[in-house]
Formats: structure tokens, C-alpha cells, sequence
């Protein structure tokens, strides 16, 4: 029986050897990027120098406290003490923060968070289960291993509650909630959580996937209806971000990367090749079958600008380079999303760190700026450029809009940042989405949308009588209210 303990403890000791000498090896090989990833995370980013250097020392120290018989002891407790913080870090990370880093190499870069989390959770026990068998005074082992795991929990604790990040997620801005905007009406369960809103039209919701960017699925307004459309495009191309997207009776699939547009028949599979090399882009919004709002990138300064798509036109692009206003690199700074209210015929694009929405007709010419209720006007993003000459994301950034739709001369923004006197319980159990109203450039109010399952809103849609939403697996619907629907123009776009 003590053979078998003295097994199961040096294997448990040569295996966490491995790990830790592999992890900081990776991290080594890698170093630059290690240190841009830990200066992106919530918890970290303002002792990123030090961590940096810290977890490489504390790995290799406890592989040689391992390796050594006599001190295995004091190096299992490392290790839990270690797999313990790492966990704790992943959790909150997971469970707190809308911004999510990576700060591992190698193999276990490939792992996603809530597989990373149970791997971490296994190799606690582990140790756990090393210690119970090598500690020989009974009566303290129990504290000792209690003490360990919550001296690591409380250290990356203080660490998160300590965080600007966090401080900074309550602005000095009040939100007005509408009464009753909204009321949950019927569910559909999808058979993946990679689904995002294409379109719609007086009848059905279209949704396009991720996983399988050639499929399109109609959805009818009573969800019990479902169709899966494969269409057919080329296949000679290096697709790296296929994207659907559904107009009135036809449908566009299109990849920046390539850059390519096709464009299909609603219920038909065959497509039609309609743009080739003419832009590349990294987002597009569909105005009519020969007209597209680009965003793209100039070279050699990285910058972001807007340009109009124009198909039938000599040249067909038209970049338009007064548009988004640099701050401070002209890239994350002015990183944003485009939306288009059909009804209206007008275009938007609202940033992604400040505070501005930009107003323009569908030939992109700049109407007016419309400014969201929070109050950061200036981007605070920090950038680094690697070795390679790629940008990274310095320091986590304050995200203030994650996703914007506009219809109706309505925009509907889900916000990042929590108001005055707004309950943090609230918030960890849905999202907010704010609401404007584009002619007047006035705040409206703003609306809950509760999550489903713990999943966070990965998309959402408006029509003119529900909202639509997309928790994990679960597609919503929500009946608009007289409360919110009262909002709604008429539809008829006004002439400049």
C-alpha cells in the first residue's frame, strides 16, 4: 500500500513537472505576447511586468521543489497554491468580466475557458489528494490545505476588487428603464450556441451560423417553423470569415479576407458571384443589390476607414476618409459598428469605446452625431506593436457599445457600462440595451433582457413586433409593448 501511495505521488509530482515546465516554457518562447496578453487582463494589467516574470519563477521553483524527494512536500503545496489561483482567475474572468484575455501557451491555447476551468479544477484535486498522502501530521494537514486555497482565492479576489477595470464600470450617468417594454413570449432551442441574426422580412427571421457559414434557417414568426437552406458558393478561395446577411428577397454571403460578395435568391441554393477583389473589409452593411457601407483598413498606418461599395459605378470604391476621427492610433480607437435602418435609408456607425454615433445618409454623407448616456468621450485604449509588426490591445480597454441595431429611426445599443444606482445583481443576470431615437438625437430609455441559462446576449434583432434574441442556445422572442412600440416612425425617410 505505500508502494502504491509512493506511486501515485511521484506520478502526480512529475506530471504537474511537466506542466509547469512546459507552460513556462511556452510562455518564454512567446514572451512578448505573454506580456501583451497579461496586460489585456481585467485583474492584471497594471502589474503585467511583474506577473510576467513572477509565474515563469514560481513555475520553474516548484518543478525543482518536485523534483527533489525531500522537498516534494513543500512543492505539492506550491502547486496547489498555484492551480488554486489560476482557477479562481478563470472563474472570475469567465463570470465577471466582459473582457476576456489568453495568457497560455502551447497545447493548452487550443483549450476553451470552461474546458481550461475543469482542467484546472482537476489538477487542484490532485495536489489535494498528493498532500492527504505524503502530509503526516493528520491533525494540521486539513488547515494547511485549507489555508493554501484560501490564501490563493483571496490574493486573485483582492486582485479583481482592486481593479480599475472594474472600478470604472459605474459612470456618473443615470439610466430611465421603460415600463414594460417588452414581454417574453415563446423560446426555440437551437441545436448550436453559433448562431447569429442574417435578417428578416414580414413573415420570417433568418439566421446564419458560425460553425456552418454556407446554411441559412428560417425561422417563422410563431417559431415552430424551421428551414435549413445550404447555399453554393465558389470554393476555389481561402474563406477565413464567411458572413450572411439577408435583404428584402435575396441574400448576400460575403469575406472581406478575400475579398468577395455573392448574392442568392431567398428559398434557392445557387448564388451569383457579385464583387471580387474590388475591397477588401472588415465589416459591410447591405443597402440595396449594388450598393455597400465598407469599413476597411490603409496602409502602412493601419487606420480604420469607411468607403461606399458602389457596383455599378468606375472606380466602385469610394473611401471616405473624413469620416471616423482618429484619438489615438486610429485603429482600436476607432474600432466601432456599422448599422443600417433600412426604413430610413441611413447609415450609422457607433463606436465601440466612446461615446459618439455617427449619423449619415445612405451615400455616406455625414447628417449629424448623436452622443450615447454614458460619459467617456475619449477612447481609453492602449496599444503595443509586436515584433512582427502586428497591433495588440495594450491594456483592457473600456468597452462602452458592444453590438448596435438600428430600424424605425430607433437605435438600439447594448451597453457595457453599468449607470448611478443601478444593481450589480441586475447585472449579472442580463443585459441592458439602450435606446435612442436617431431624427432627434434624444436618449428614449432603456430595457432589460434577462439571460437565459447564464449565457450572455450574443445577438439580438428588431422587428416591427418583437425583439428577437440569441442567449446560447435559446432563441428568443419578445413582444414589443405599447410602452416601446410608441417610439417606432412611420417608416417614410426624411430628404436632406
Amino acid at each position: 500500500m505505500k508502494d502504491d501511495n509512493t506511486i501515485v505521488v511521484k506520478a502526480i509530482s512529475y506530471f504537474f513537472i511537466l506542466l509547469f515546465l512546459y507552460a513556462s516554457v511556452s510562455k518564454l518562447l512567446e514572451f512578448e505576447k505573454f506580456q501583451v496578453q497579461l496586460a489585456q487582463s481585467p485583474l492584471l494589467s497594471a502589474y503585467a511586468g511583474i506577473v510576467s516574470y513572477s509565474v515563469i519563477i514560481v513555475e520553474w521553483f516548484t518543478s525543482i521543489l518536485l523534483l527533489i524527494p525531500i522537498l516534494r512536500r513543500f512543492g505539492l503545496y506550491a502547486s496547489l497554491i498555484l492551480m488554486t489561483g489560476f482557477t479562481v482567475y478563470i472563474f472570475i474572468i469567465l463570470n465577471f468580466s466582459d473582457f476576456v484575455p489568453c495568457s497560455c501557451g502551447g497545447i493548452l491555447e487550443k483549450l476553451g475557458w470552461t474546458e481550461h476551468l475543469i482542467f484546472n479544477i482537476a489538477c487542484v484535486l490532485f495536489a489535494i489528494i498528493a498532500i492527504l498522502i505524503v502530509e503526516k501530521t493528520t491533525h494540521y494537514k486539513f488547515q494547511r490545505i485549507a489555508f493554501s486555497v484560501l490564501f490563493s482565492s483571496f490574493l486573485i479576489v483582492a486582485l479583481f476588487l482592486s481593479s480599475e477595470y472594474v472600478i470604472k464600470k459605474e459612470n456618473n450617468f443615470t439610466r430611465r428603464f421603460i415600463k414594460h417594454p417588452i414581454i417574453d413570449y415563446r423560446t426555440l432551442e437551437m441545436d448550436n450556441d453559433f448562431y447569429y441574426f442574417a435578417g428578416f422580412d414580414q413573415n420570417n427571421i433568418y439566421l446564419s451560423n458560425q460553425q456552418y457559414p454556407q446554411q441559412l434557417t428560417t425561422v417563422d414568426s410563431s417559431l415552430h417553423k424551421k428551414e435549413v437552406l445550404t447555399v453554393r458558393i465558389e470554393t476555389a478561395h481561402p474563406y477565413k470569415n464567411i458572413r450572411q446577411t439577408v435583404l428584402g428577397k435575396n441574400f448576400y454571403l460575403y469575406d472581406g479576407t478575400v475579398p468577395i460578395i455573392f448574392k442568392g435568391t431567398i428559398g434557392k441554393e445557387n448564388t451569383k458571384r457579385i464583387s471580387y477583389k474590388d475591397a477588401y473589409f472588415n465589416d459591410l452593411k447591405v443597402i440595396d443589390s449594388l450598393n455597400f457601407a465598407i469599413r476597411t483598413q490603409v496602409r502602412p498606418s493601419n487606420q480604420l476607414i469607411l468607403g461606399l461599395l458602389k457596383l455599378s459605378d468606375d472606380p466602385k470604391l469610394q473611401l471616405k476618409a473624413h469620416i471616423l476621427k482618429k484619438q489615438i492610433d486610429g485603429l482600436f480607437d476607432s474600432d466601432g459598428s456599422l448599422s443600417y435602418d433600412e426604413k430610413m435609408r441611413q447609415l450609422l456607425y457607433t463606436y465601440t469605446y466612446r461615446n459618439q454615433v455617427i449619423l449619415m445618409n445612405d451615400k455616406m454623407a455625414v447628417k449629424n452625431y448623436l452622443k450615447t448616456i454614458d460619459t467617456v468621450s475619449t477612447a481609453t485604449v492602449k496599444t503595443t506593436q509586436l515584433s512582427d509588426g502586428t497591433y495588440k490591445m495594450g491594456a483592457p480597454a473600456e468597452k462602452v457599445n458592444i453590438r448596435t441595431l438600428a430600424f424605425k429611426d430607433l437605435l438600439f445599443v447594448q451597453s457595457n457600462l453599468m449607470g448611478r444606482h443601478e444593481s450589480r445583481k441586475a447585472w449579472r443576470k442580463s443585459d441592458v440595451i439602450d435606446v435612442y431615437h436617431i431624427d432627434t438625437k434624444t436618449y428614449v430609455g432603456s430595457l432589460y433582457l434577462f439571460r437565459k441559462e447564464n449565457h450572455k446576449l450574443s445577438d439580438f434583432i428588431v422587428t416591427e413586433k418583437y425583439i428577437y434574441t440569441l442567449h446560447g442556445k435559446q432563441l428568443g422572442q419578445h413582444k414589443i409593448t405599447k410602452a416601446l412600440l410608441k417610439y417606432f416612425n412611420s417608416g417614410k425617410p426624411k430628404t436632406d
